[in-house]
């Protein structure tokens, strides 16, 4: 099967050469008002604790230092207007983790703002707390009560089944390490009026809470985002934290107030990637073929809610990832510790419930001496009644065995599975499928608006919701207004993010920025052609159903049949004259999604993703260190908006899921205290990381559901992509183990599991090799 050419295959991305040349602006880029001030964090530096007092007389006399905020000094309610109401803006009479911001130190410079900061001395009476997933679970201590997900005779099943396992695994959190870290910049305007430049995934959530902060209404407040450098999830509610300090700070102080987190304030005050302990019993057949699940998802959500409970539920509806479960029972337990408030990161719970599967999947392969692929693929979602999943939603595509098939024999797995015992050092092999579901949790959150404005020299204007962050958003938008109207890309400028601009815009987030607002901007640029079609045909009888806007001009049959053409920017002035309204919107919500929060059934997500990726690894057995030697994937993007901009997202979710899965570490103090806070203790991939052969092919099939442009959404889904690279650390392990003790088995297969959890660093490896020689 041929793939027919991206909308956008040409179009580089937009702020490229900017980017290059040093000219694309960051906030930290942006001219100062003269008169503006820098904020510094005064965080707490224990778990849990009273605030007695806050001395600050020193910190006050230090150069440069205008004054300290607390939270008696806040105009409106001393809260974060989030959904569940449980997190201050500042700390007041309790501390709820070590980093906590307390108050806030104004001063000329974000160095003496630091300086100053360091010196304020906070009196705290220490309290209990709550530093794991175990103690929140003996303490019952939850963010929310916990979830049963049901389907099935789970119990029977498991009684029937042939064979059952048991095991535990750990995964760890992740760091966003975005290279732009958290920023906001707040101008006080006329009438109580404060316009704010934030570094943001969500402005509309942001300008709501500094709203709320500042007990004005949403039309003061105005939020700007030109781009963000890197966001990964870690700037959908957690920068909005960051804009309301500068926000009350500048109201406070009636001057315009900076706030930028330097790296190590960053680790210490904002969320990660939610840590979770799984535990399960799985219970199949003779081939393998899964009958029965018994699960328990465990997160570490950290102080307060944020985006805890929506990330645990896309956790859920990954567990099954692309395998059939007609009998399970998931139960889910939301931790409240006294950590980070840990938020979204990319994938949003969907890794850690595929994690869950993918490892069941290994351990009952090597359990029955098979190639986990052949297991793997007898547990494939297929066709009916094997195509629903645990909530109630059909499958459609029934193409993810023969993705998996094909990804094999492309990248030679049968044979390089047979030359693993050929090394200098032990190697595995695994390949391990992707199924996402595409669209928000929260159903009212997909819908989006666009506004395209044409000038009468024939360059337009593109407002839209959505935020860039080098995804390449923006430039897959371009395109498809482009291709549209008929026009050069370079005709077409997206604007600032503007709250006033597109109000209500969801967040940039859920792998649905061009979904949503790639297909808004189409409606727009739609309506304006229609527009045009309908004032030229009056104006010269041409035949409507013959125009065509084609490389910036339009072409037409005239009544003698004649094509004749006009330079589009030509036409554009013409209508002007005419009084034909040269400016459209386009608003967009997600057909066909429904889901019923009590029953836990509909069809919550429009769509999946595809794909499947296949990594060998090598193992230094006397060490644990082991290197990345090869990676093949094979992924579904649909009919791709821009295959440049796919590639690279695609690639970049692998590393960033490999980075989770194998070296980024998290370590806290047994204080509470995050010691992992610095680039030089948290290892995320470089270069060097990268495996020498790393080949990657799209899957020929559009997307079954009309969006747009038949393309699938490629933010989320390749990080999952990464979980091959842990299973073939599992494989490995077992190969060592096979070397060492038997010249029965085959490579790879063997009676006990593997026990490596989630980073699986060098050190886990090395005792996971010394647990099973045990």
């Amino acid at each position: 099967m041929q793939r027919s050419q991206a909308i956008s295959a040409f179009i580089g991305h937009e702020s490229a050469l900017d980017q290059i040349r040093g000219t694309a602006r960051f906030i930290d880029d942006l001219p100062e008002v003269a008169g503006s001030l820098h904020l510094a964090p005064v965080c707490s530096p224990i778990a849990h604790g009273r605030l007695i007092s806050i001395d600050a007389e020193q910190a006050l006399g230090m150069p440069g230092v205008q004054a300290l905020i607390q939270a008696g000094d806040l105009s409106g309610p001393n809260e974060i207007a989030n959904m569940a109401g449980d997190e201050p803006i500042l700390a007041q009479h309790e501390v709820s983790y070590a980093g906590q911001v307390v108050a806030l130190v104004a001063a000329r410079s974000h160095r003496e703002a630091l300086a100053a900061a360091a010196k304020v001395k906070l009196h705290i009476e220490a309290l209990p707390s709550v530093l794991s997933i175990e103690q929140a679970m003996e303490e019952c201590a939850w963010i929310t009560p916990p979830v049963l997900l049901e389907r099935g005779d789970t119990d029977g099943a498991m009684a029937k089944a042939a064979h059952r396992l048991k095991a535990q695994r750990w995964i760890g959190g992740q760091e966003h390490f975005y290279l732009e870290g958290q920023i906001a910049y707040a101008i006080p305007e006329e009438q109580e009026a404060m316009l704010v430049h934030s570094s943001t995934q969500h402005p509309g959530e942001v300008q709501h809470w500094i709203a709320h902060a500042l007990d004005v209404p949403a039309h003061r407040v105005r939020v700007l985002c030109r781009r963000m450098g890197g966001g990964f999830g870690g700037k959908e509610t957690q920068s909005g934290q960051i804009a309301v300090w500068a926000a009350v700070a500048a109201k406070r102080l009636a001057c315009p107030v900076k706030m930028r987190l330097d790296r190590d304030d960053d680790f210490k005050i904002t969320g990660k990637r939610h840590p979770f302990r799984v535990r399960y019993e799985v219970g199949f057949d003779d081939e393998g073929r899964l009958l029965a699940l018994d699960a328990e998802l465990a997160s570490d959500c950290g102080f307060s809610a944020d985006l805890s409970i929506p990330v645990n539920e896309r956790a859920l509806f990954h567990v099954d990832n692309a395998y059939y479960l007609e009998s399970l029972r998931i139960r889910s337990y939301r931790c409240r510790t006294n950590k980070q408030s840990n938020t979204a990161f990319r994938g949003f719970g969907g890794p850690q419930g595929m994690y869950l599967i993918e490892s069941a999947i290994g351990d009952v392969a090597r359990y029955l001496g098979e190639d986990a692929l052949l297991i793997r693929l007898r547990n494939v979602y297929g066709s009916a009644p094997r195509n629903t999943t645990p909530y109630g939603m059909t499958v459609e595509d029934e193409f993810i065995g023969d993705l998996m098939r094909k990804l094999a024999q492309d990248c030679r797995y049968e044979s390089r599975r047979h030359a693993l015992k050929t090394g200098c050092l032990p190697r595995g092999i695994a390949i391990t499928p992707v199924k996402f579901g595409i669209s928000f949790n929260a159903t009212h959150f997909n819908q989006a608006g666009a506004l395209l404005q044409w000038f009468t020299d024939g360059s337009l204007a593109l407002h839209h919701g959505g935020t860039e962050m080098g995804q390449g958003l923006h430039t897959k938008l371009l395109g498809i207004v482009a291709r549209v109207l008929g026009l050069d890309p370079a005709q077409i400028r997206v604007m600032t993010t503007d709250t006033h601009a597109i109000a209500n815009a969801s967040a940039t987030a859920a792998s649905a920025g061009s979904d949503l607002n790639g297909r808004a901007a189409e409606m727009a640029a739609h309506s304006l052609r229609d527009r045009l079609i309908d004032y030229w045909s009056k104006a010269t009888g041409a035949q409507r159903a013959s125009m065509r806007f084609e490389q910036g001009h339009v072409y037409w049959n005239d009544q003698k049949n004649l094509t004749q053409s006009i330079p589009l920017h030509e036409l554009v002035s013409k209508a002007y004259l005419a009084r034909v309204q040269l400016w459209a919107e386009g608003f967009y919500s997600t057909p066909k999604i429904h889901f019923d929060p009590k029953t836990r059934l509909g069809r919550p997500f429009y769509y999946f993703s595809w794909g499947a990726a296949c990594t060998e690894v090598e193992v230094d057995p006397r060490t644990g260190c082991y290197r990345v030697l090869a990676v093949d994937i094979l992924h579904d993007v649909g009919h791709s908006l821009n295959e440049r901009i796919d590639r690279g997202q695609v690639i970049g979710g692998f590393v960033q899921g490999m980075g989770w899965l194998t070296t980024e570490e998290l370590r806290w103090h047994d204080d509470g205290r995050l010691l992992t806070h610095a680039p030089s203790s948290y290892k995320i991939p470089t270069a060097r990381d990268l495996p020498e052969h790393m080949v990657l092919n799209f899957w020929p099939m559009p997307n079954r559901e009309d969006n747009v442009g038949r393309s699938k959404a490629v933010g989320e889904p390749p990080l999952m992509l990464a979980l091959s690279v842990i299973e073939a650390l599992r494989d490995a392990v077992a190969n060592i183990r096979a070397v060492s003790h038997t010249s029965q088995r085959p490579l790879g297969v063997e009676g006990p599991m593997v026990h490596l959890d989630a980073p699986g660093t060098p050190q886990r490896v090395f005792f996971a090799i010394r647990h099973r020689a045990e």
